[in-house]
């Protein structure tokens, strides 16, 4: 089986507009607050188009903490999953203190997707809005894109592939670069 490419997407800050307290970014806990980035579904199918999946791997300690009720995060799911073209969806719900081994910056929610959807990690991206997005994308062996959202409570990622401002950005850099890789590839529109 040939494995395809992925563009890995955080959730909060990259398809989900974050709540922002103190120079951060902060997960939305109900469902209304809960809303997706606008026009961000054709740079999706874009990308979907140029052979990749698409997979959503996010920490949700909020979860872990009792903020959020699973039943809850699992409705946020299905709308993000029913208005967007998204392949998969991976969560850690764990707290930092648990030191697991799905929690970004590690990279297990990568590796497990890519196990279970036949994906080829060196042939990837992870976009993301913090610091543990482009750890994990880097510990899989992905290329980087780093959403600067301009936090001031939090460090920058020391070497990301790229620095962008919008999933959109995101999505144009990883088809020139495709293209650029792969010169045979016709040109997609977003």
């Amino acid at each position: 089986m040939t494995e395809v490419p992925a563009v890995f997407l955080d959730r909060d800050g990259v398809i989900v507009v974050p709540e922002f307290r103190n120079g951060r970014s902060y997960a939305p806990v109900t469902l209304e607050t809960f809303a997706l980035y606008p026009a961000i579904a054709p740079s999706l199918l874009a990308l979907r188009e140029e052979g990749f999946r698409i997979v959503v791997v996010t920490n949700q300690p909020d979860v872990g903490k009792g903020l959020i009720s699973p039943t809850v995060l699992d409705e946020m799911h299905r709308i993000m999953c029913e208005s967007l073209p998204i392949d998969d969806v991976r969560v850690c719900a764990h707290t930092r203190e648990a030191a697991c081994d799905c929690r970004k910056p590690r990279a297990g929610m990568l590796l497990a997707a890519a196990r279970a959807n036949g994906l080829s990690l060196t042939e990837s991206y992870m976009v993301g809005d913090r610091d543990s997005d482009i750890e994990a994308g880097k510990a899989a062996g992905c290329r980087t894109l780093f959403v600067d959202l301009s936090y001031t409570a939090e460090p920058k990622p020391a070497n990301p592939d790229w620095v962008v401002s919008s999933l959109q950005e995101a999505a144009a850099v990883i088809l020139a670069d495709k293209r650029k890789r792969n010169p045979r590839c016709p040109p997609s529109t977003l």
